[in-house]
């Protein structure tokens, strides 16, 4: 791999064509040098998120995907065709988040005071060699940090941090998550045990139960047992949860918790009313591991919402200064409580093998992947 004074890199790339296919190719680009107020990063690791995903493949079915002469084409549905019409003809760069090296930076002050420096950055296209970023959209850290360790410093930590902070400005006192044992689950479950949060987590498999009572987690509950419905509003009972994030999104999931707060809200007794209990209960959908439709059996009342949550979003209506706040938080914590773990690791022209594409497209619980640029 040629460093960056060669002035020439190498970057993933995702196009969707006239013909309803998308073509994933990686293609060269020239790395010029950075100005003013950048600074250019070797970017050493980048991890595949589920939103990546969404960049990369454009809703294309992955079993259709066949190689073709460096390349790979996928085929778009005509459902999925007419809804990324916009990006007809683009090469879009994709990998949302990364980290590496600052081997250049521009004439500032803050862009000179970074070379050197291993940063992380949330600024898309980190599926490549190089990325030029502006300086302060920098996360710096800490003299010694191995970029593996802080390719994830964004997407997980900041969604993690952002459903205990949701759930505090709309006066929950405690929170649901589904899909649980993921990478995020994780990190979510350390957040709340650190923070004296009430946090039930739900499962899709028994031996993800075993592995975060093993990080301490006291409400584990799985939605393949028998009981999970039983087990989901005891927990709802001890905990007082009210507000989910729910990374499934398709099927009767978010309706079954709605109804499980809802049994849990009554559960003590009271007054009757036909209208069913005051207690507001939220459910956020912030993920699409089942594709299918969001389906609501409405027996909970009247004081319920499902809504959609994103990361970008939420960081605009907190503002810069808490979004700060919440960054420095995962630097000063990144291989505690922000930790990840990765189940493969691979290069750049891996990314393009269909053995290693069907595997990482699944986004199975707990199989998170890490490329690595320079590999």
């Amino acid at each position: 791999m040629s460093e960056a004074s060669s002035g020439e890199g190498r970057g993933l790339r995702s196009t969707v064509t006239t013909e309803g296919e998308v073509v994933l190719s990686i293609e060269p680009f020239e790395v010029d040098p950075p100005v003013s107020d950048e600074v250019l990063i070797r970017i050493e690791a980048s991890p595949i998120n589920p939103s990546d995903l969404g960049v990369l493949l454009a809703g294309a079915d992955v079993t259709t995907a066949t190689a073709d002469d460096g390349s790979v084409r996928l085929k778009l549905s005509p459902g999925a065709q007419a809804a990324v019409q916009a990006r007809v003809g683009k090469a879009m760069p994709v990998g949302n988040e990364g980290a590496g090296v600052v081997v250049a930076g521009g004439d500032s002050p803050l862009a000179q005071s970074l070379v050197g420096r291993t940063v992380a950055a949330l600024a898309g296209g980190m599926y490549g060699t190089h990325r030029t970023v502006k300086a302060d959209q920098c996360l710096v850290l800490a003299e010694g940090t191995a970029p593996i360790d802080a390719a994830s410093c964004f997407v997980n930590p900041l969604t993690a941090l952002g459903m205990t902070e949701t759930m505090r400005r709309e006066d929950h006192t405690g929170l649901v998550h589904t899909a649980a044992a993921s990478n995020l689950g994780q990190m979510l479950n350390r957040i709340c045990q650190a923070d004296g949060i009430p946090l039930v987590n739900i499962v899709r498999r028994r031996e993800h139960v075993d592995l975060l009572r093993a990080q301490g987690a006291e409400h584990v509950v799985d939605s393949s047992s028998a009981s999970f419905v039983d087990d989901l509003t005891t927990a709802l009972i001890e905990t007082g949860a009210t507000i989910a994030f729910d990374a499934i999104g398709g099927g009767e999931l978010a309706s079954t918790i709605l109804q499980s707060m809802e049994a849990a809200a009554t559960a003590n007794g009271g007054e009757y009313n036909r209208y069913g209990s005051t207690t507001h209960k939220q459910v956020y959908i912030y993920g699409g591991l089942d594709r299918g439709p969001t389906i609501v059996n409405r027996a909970f009342g009247m004081a319920w919402a499902i809504g959609g949550w994103l990361l970008p979003p939420f960081l605009a209506e907190i503002g810069p200064d808490r979004a700060e706040q919440l960054r420095q938080r995962v630097a000063h914590e990144l291989t505690r409580t922000f930790a990840s773990s990765y189940t493969a690791t691979i290069s750049l022209d891996e990314v393009l093998d269909l053995d290693r594409l069907r595997a990482y497209a699944r986004m199975a619980t707990g199989e998170k992947v890490l490329v690595t640029p320079q590999a």
